[in-house]
């Protein structure tokens, strides 16, 4: 590199921390001294690391570390540097993340202040810098005070938390929400570092695909150039064999096209390849190089279509003019600690989205503009991600100064994100428009368009700012006002008949099957709560909270009247449990159960409903949500049922209208690009196995196509509904569709009989069990024996005489013959009556 090339050098891991208040709660062991740091971090982690604080996941550790957020902590490192740094006419100190209200001073001298989680800052330092012993200072304003002084300025504003996160712009969830506890964190939580430079360098480049077909695609790169006076850029694009693809050069400011014959398209998975193209631009003054930036791009086209129609209007996302079903999940982060989710782990949750057969991923608006190493991944699986701008649940003010924080903190964000195929929505809000619009109620009773009056609550930021900056920044990605949203304000913002929905009165207020009660056009949130595993509650709570409806389960258990509603949800399907292992399988499959009606209802009703996205693939903390993941990584029976309702070949039951005389159809929707032939062999049979009527039936699905006939009168009227059940067999081996006509608790279903083997595998052990009655839902738990231990799946219902082989690692041989034991191994058993 030459001698007039941009350099950075990176700050020290190595720092102090120390609290500049002695809030209620502060152990003396902590108040007035410094203590060592690491960056990037937070306060809460770098204590943990010391040992000064307890686990705050464990128990109600929660509740005694409160005081973190009420504090002012102070971070301080010295450094040296070197003579290459001080050669250069300009220096920068360069803070990828400052976790919010914080004033930087560099030997003395204040540099600014920051106050947004969600940007970059920068600070120029030109002429402060010592060759040695240099300090750097930064002070943390209580993050939690920082909020109730703006609340108590500007006048306090509807939200759905105490805490007055909408007051300041940071990590909403940080404040609690209704799965996750209080944990208001501070800190320098992304990487720091000093550049070097002539005077010239590269911002953000913002590289927008606005072209692509299998013929040509175009991609304009906007590079922005500071101090750009006679300065060149050069650009290369290579493509993902290594060859050029691509190349422009001239004056610095301006946009280049570059065009790319023939081009490798980026695809969703399971709709195509997702081939990246690696993009350098380089800034040139008298042919030395500034500066350089390099990312990988992927060449597609986006449109959200949303046209009126003779329903009302569209919800349908096109890639490179196709439609996409979307099968997801919404993400919240995956720790309240974020600089603990590294690349890795971000793998972990991704593959695990892949492995549930989901192709988006939902980035909720009270958590953060995901890292580069997330959209990284997501470029690499081909996961779309729609990522709404940092709002959710809440009035937020209009007055300064936060429209000034809002614009910098949306340019930032575009303009970081923009080269990212798997970005595919814009969405300007989570449930604010709906929340403001049907006049949500505050805690005191009163709505919220009372209590606002005639301030504004944040609608000049989805309706106005931020479509502007999108349309400006980046008109390659479609925007939306928020979620849910029906296109104007003139409609109802939930309306099923357009836009994008929310569905929460299940489990609020409803049994599971009211899903199929509304017909919605993209169903973005709904969900059903179920706890963690039990590996994860073993490590989470003491052994004597280990019992159904315990006062440990109820605090880790977050939402509003989340005990109550969990078991009358539970007590409408099946009898109340009689002990903590039968409360965790029930509890857990209930959940599953929801999820595959509104799944596989959503799907049925393709393609009128274009989406669906559950709440939510991921936990951060070891809590009872509506996650398929827990908080320790761990898979429940959810994520097992989300592979198979979002299998890429569905068959479904699905009743016509509500009551038990409704007609029952079959589905079979078709998510390949290729035609599906069916032979079906449709039966009604006795629980014993006795088939009481049986159909043949041959369909043809189409590529990407959803088929559904009526079944016959003989296959859907039982004889005696509680002992009776339909079973629909494909010949190409697709997973067979189910229809029970009662619940479970009104079955009468018989005791369960099988027979188990358990053989050696290599490092695994499968596990065979051959029913001799009818076993529903038949699940294996091996972390029961060893936490780390995992099953290839879970949920299987087999008639008399079949059977199934689980696949089970990280179990020790000592500990494998308890794996055919209960409650190890267990499925819905009767209850005498």
């Amino acid at each position: 590199m030459s001698a007039s090339s941009l350099i950075r050098r990176p700050l020290p891991e190595s720092w102090t921390v120390s609290a500049l208040t002695s809030p209620d709660g502060m152990p003396a062991c902590i108040a007035g001294r410094g203590h060592p740091a690491l960056v990037p971090g937070c306060v809460h982690t770098d204590l943990l690391n010391l040992g000064l604080i307890p686990d705050p996941y464990f128990d109600r550790n929660e509740n005694l570390l409160h005081w973190i957020g009420r504090a002012d902590w102070r971070y301080a490192t010295s450094f040296d540097a070197d003579p290459d740094v001080l050669a250069y006419p300009v220096q920068e100190l360069v803070f990828e993340g400052l976790d919010t209200v914080a004033e930087v001073a560099l030997n003395g001298v204040p540099l600014g202040r920051a106050d947004n989680m969600h940007i970059a800052w920068r600070f120029d330092v030109t002429g402060l810098l010592r060759s040695q012993g240099n300090t750097l200072e930064i002070v943390f304003r209580s993050n939690e005070a920082a909020a109730l002084a703006e609340a108590a300025r500007l006048g306090d504003m509807p939200r759905v938390r105490p805490l007055p996160y909408n007051f300041i712009r940071k990590m909403a969830c940080n404040y609690g929400w209704d799965w996750g506890p209080e944990l208001v964190t501070c800190g320098i939580w992304k990487p720091a570092y000093l550049i070097a430079h002539s005077g010239a360098r590269l911002g953000q480049v913002r590289p927008l695909v606005t072209h692509a077909t299998p013929d040509l695609a175009t991609v304009i790169v906007h590079p922005d150039v500071l101090g750009a006076s006679g300065c060149t850029v050069d650009m290369k694009l290579v493509g993902p064999d290594g060859m050029p693809a691509a190349h422009w050069s001239g004056p610095a400011g301006l946009p280049a096209d570059l065009n790319v014959a023939r081009p490798a398209l980026w695809w969703p998975r399971s709709h195509g390849p997702q081939p990246l193209y690696t993009l350098t631009v380089t800034l040139l003054r008298d042919g030395e190089q500034l500066d350089r930036w390099e990312g990988r791009i992927g060449l597609r086209q986006v449109r959200l279509d949303t046209a009126p129609d003779t329903i009302g209007a569209a919800f349908t996302i096109e890639i490179n003019g196709k439609p996409v079903f979307v099968r997801g999940a919404n993400w919240i982060p995956d720790d309240c600690f974020p600089t603990r989710v590294n690349r890795s782990r971000y793998s972990a949750r991704i593959d695990q989205a892949i492995g549930a057969n989901m192709n988006l991923l939902r980035v909720w608006g009270g958590g953060l503009y995901e890292t580069e190493d997330f959209y990284d991944l997501c470029d690499e699986a081909g996961i779309l991600v729609w990522q709404d701008f940092a709002f959710a649940c809440a009035c937020y003010p209009e007055e300064d100064p936060f429209p000034a924080q809002i614009e910098a903190e949306a340019r930032d964000n575009v303009a970081r994100l923009s080269r990212h195929p798997s970005l595919v929505l814009w969405s300007g809000n989570n449930e604010n428009l709906w929340m403001f619009q049907r006049r949500t109620k505050t805690a005191a009773g009163q709505h919220w368009d009372d209590v606002v009056g005639a301030r504004g609550w944040g609608k000049l930021y989805y309706l106005d700012m931020l479509p502007r900056i999108v349309a400006d920044l980046d008109p390659s990605r479609p925007y939306w006002p928020g979620s849910p949203w029906s296109g104007t304000w003139d409609l109802e913002a939930n309306d099923d008949r357009y836009g994008n929905n929310h569905d929460w009165d299940p489990w609020n207020s409803l049994d599971h099957t009211e899903l199929r009660r509304t017909r919605p056009r993209f169903m973005a949130e709904y969900g059903h709560a179920g706890p963690a595993a039990w590996a994860t509650w073993k490590r989470a709570l003491p052994e004597s909270e280990l019992t159904p409806w315990s006062e440990g389960l109820a605090f880790h258990n977050r939402a509003m009247k989340g005990e109550a509603k969990l078991r009358t949800r539970l007590l409408e399907h099946f009898d109340d449990p009689q002990d903590f292992d039968e409360w965790l399988f029930l509890t857990q499959l209930n959940q599953a159960r929801a999820i595959r009606t509104g799944a596989e209802w959503h799907r049925a009703l393709k393609p009128r409903c274009m989406g669906t996205i559950v709440w939510q693939l991921t936990d951060c903390w070891p809590v009872t949500s509506w996650a398929a993941v827990d908080g320790d990584g761990r898979r429940k029976p959810l994520w097992y049922q989300l592979r198979a309702s979002y299998a890429d070949r569905l068959l479904t039951i699905q009743p016509d209208g509500a009551g038990e005389n409704a007609a029952l159809w079959l589905h079979a929707d078709n998510e390949t690009d290729a035609v599906w032939e069916l032979v079906l062999r449709m039966k009604r049979i006795v629980f014993d196995g006795t088939i009481l009527a049986e159909e043949r039936h041959a369909m043809t699905v189409g590529e990407r196509g959803k088929e559904a006939l009526v079944l016959p009168a003989s296959i859907a009227s039982p004889s005696d509904p509680k002992r009776e059940m339909i079973v629909v067999d494909a010949a190409d081996g697709t997973p067979r569709a189910i229809w029970f006509f009662r619940r479970d608790k009104d079955l009468a279903l018989p005791a369960p009989s099988l027979e188990t083997t358990v053989i050696p595998d290599d490092s695994d052990h499968l596990v065979s069990v051959t029913a001799r009655t009818l076993l529903r839902e038949l699940s294996l738990f091996p972390d029961r024996l060893t936490p780390r231990a995992e099953v290839d799946s879970q949920l299987i219902t087999l008639l008399p005489g079949e059977t199934h082989v689980f696949r089970v690692s990280g179990v020790p041989e000592a500990e494998a013959a308890r794996l055919c034991s209960p409650p190890v191994l267990t499925c819905v058993t009767p209850r005498s009556k």
